[in-house]
């Protein structure tokens, strides 16, 4: 991805614009092989199944939400350094959502079909929180990682036993995440005020409720 600070502000539109249409209706590439290669497919009822890609549905909306969020943050960081450290996050993200996208298939569903709003909201969030300065741009990243782990520890742990697939998908990027969530902290990241670190948990759990079903 090109850094944003060499761009007129048209241009940075031009590129949010398309940055917003391969995340939410492009076909995602990832640079990493899919960490479900060389797991057999679990055979699993229907409700096993729909259960499944509820949870992978909630990680692909959730992939696209970070997309958004980093690229917001990153039209509008200050230091070259943070946009790059931002960019190549969303970079990583994009290898997630086409594992999510990936495995969605195998298991016989589709992405929420609200992927466009959220996207839109993610993305404006992520622009305010970076208004406030680099510190607090990285304190968000580390706050979103560290909510992100706890729910992909939450899905490993209510994944049908033998989705061996799916859960293999989930590793990898609960172990990306940590690490996200450990360079941000270590390239300068500010703890974030009461009560922003509770409203995104509300915000999380309201996406969550609804991209299972929609």
């Amino acid at each position: 991805m090109p850094a944003l600070r060499r761009y007129t502000l048209p241009d940075r539109l031009l590129i949010a614009c398309e940055d917003a249409l391969g995340a939410v209706f492009g076909r995602p590439h990832a640079e990493r092989e899919y960490p479900g290669t060389g797991h057999p497919e679990a055979t699993l009822d229907e409700a096993q199944r729909r259960h499944a890609a509820g949870l992978m549905r909630i990680n692909h909306t959730g992939e696209v939400c970070a997309q958004a969020l980093y690229l917001g943050q990153a039209a509008v960081a200050r230091d070259p350094a943070t946009v790059a450290h931002l960019r190549h996050a969303a970079q990583e993200e994009t290898d997630h959502l086409a594992w999510c996208t990936q495995r969605l298939e195998e298991l016989d569903d589709r992405p929420s079909l609200l992927n466009p709003l959220w996207y839109a909201g993610s993305f404006a969030i992520g622009a305010l929180a970076g208004i406030r300065g680099d510190g607090y741009n990285l304190g968000f990243v580390v706050e979103t990682e560290r909510q992100v782990e706890a729910h992909l520890d939450e899905h490993l742990e209510t994944l049908p036993p033998g989705d061996a697939r799916s859960r293999a998908v989930l590793r990898v990027m609960k172990d990306d995440e940590a690490r996200h969530a450990d360079d941000a902290e270590a390239a300068g990241a500010r703890r974030l005020p009461f009560p922003i670190p509770a409203a995104m948990r509300l915000t999380s759990g309201l996406m969550k409720a609804v991209a299972y079903r929609i």
